[in-house]
């Protein structure tokens, strides 16, 4: 991925065939877009305000949910609720924030009634897919665009902090799917990142692996020093995970600490007995992730390749 040429210094990627005189300055100011958002979900609402707060005007949002509805009416006041083919039939920019799997339904259903039209951007959020899933749309003469924001959302104000400090994939049909995606993303704060579309399905699984499983081992701690009668166990455990992630993003595997990583046979050992005993549930997850950190603290020359063997020897009897 080359550099983009527009904002110097800014670290945004584009796309391997862009060249400076293809792609603008991405701090110019697009046109004013009537914006529909379908549907009011946590990013849905989140992005809608994000754009408003850029110039746009939402023209309409799709809600049916109580907590949508809510939403609707914190982050995009004065918005008219509507069916989502008269959110698209308004929108000059067609905001679909949809989960992965509604997404290429929802586009065939509104190709299927004509609500889109030459002309209209197109974008969707879905992390999992690239343009190809808007073809129903692009048929009509849209602009395609995927625009997947890298940050987990509550649909609350304070999101639109979280939106000016992470990045945006952006996927696209071609340089122009770029240019205007580009802006987009510049225009709400965030960063955009060039994401081939065949890529897309490691990425997605990627991050999925790395946010929700990381929250999903945060919690398992919580609760596992409940157990044990400490609290509170979220005061205690979050400076530690917060160095923890910092230093592996910094330093990366030679971040590695703990029992594993040193081989500290008799301390793993005792892991897995109390593991077993108080908290059993937990067990196979740790002797699953002890057996990565062994592997990973070997390969950067933290743990020996016999110490190594020797960790993993103790993982699997104890299976």
């Amino acid at each position: 991925m080359a550099a983009m040429s527009g904002s110097p210094g800014s670290g945004v990627s584009a796309p391997p065939d862009a060249t400076p005189d293809a792609t603008p300055d991405a701090t110019r100011r697009p046109a004013r877009l009537a914006v529909g958002v379908v549907s009011a979900g946590r990013v849905g609402s989140v992005l809608g305000a994000a754009l408003a707060g850029a110039g746009h005007t939402v023209v309409g949002a799709s809600a049916v949910s109580r907590e949508s509805l809510r939403r609707a009416a914190d982050l995009l006041p004065e918005t008219p609720v509507l069916p989502p083919d008269e959110v698209v039939a308004r929108s000059d920019l067609v905001l679909l924030a949809v989960p992965d799997d509604v997404l290429p339904g929802l586009v065939c259903g509104l190709a299927t009634t004509g609500a889109f039209r030459a002309g209209q951007i197109v974008l969707h959020t879905c992390g999992a897919h690239g343009v190809e899933v808007l073809a129903p749309a692009a048929e009509a003469g849209v602009l395609p665009l995927a625009l997947h924001p890298v940050m987990t959302f509550t649909g609350r104000a304070e999101d639109l902090q979280r939106v000016a400090a992470c990045c945006v994939g952006v996927t696209t049909a071609d340089e122009t799917g770029w240019s205007v995606g580009e802006a987009l993303v510049v225009e709400m704060g965030a960063e955009p990142v060039f994401v081939p579309g065949s890529a897309r399905p490691l990425y997605h699984a990627a991050l999925a692996h790395g946010a929700n499983h990381l929250a999903t081992l945060v919690r398992d701690a919580v609760d596992a020093m409940q157990r044990a009668g400490i609290s509170p166990a979220e005061r205690v455990l979050g400076p530690l995970l917060e160095a923890a992630l910092d230093n592996t993003l910094r330093h990366g595997d030679r971040a590695l600490t703990g029992p594993v990583a040193r081989g500290d046979i008799e301390t793993l050992r005792m892991h897995l007995r109390v593991l077993a005993a108080d908290a059993p549930d937990l067990a196979a997850s740790y002797r699953l992730q002890a057996a990565r950190t062994a592997r990973r603290a070997e390969q950067a020359g933290l743990l020996g390749h016999d110490a190594a063997v020797e960790v993993l020897a103790v993982l699997e009897a104890d299976r």
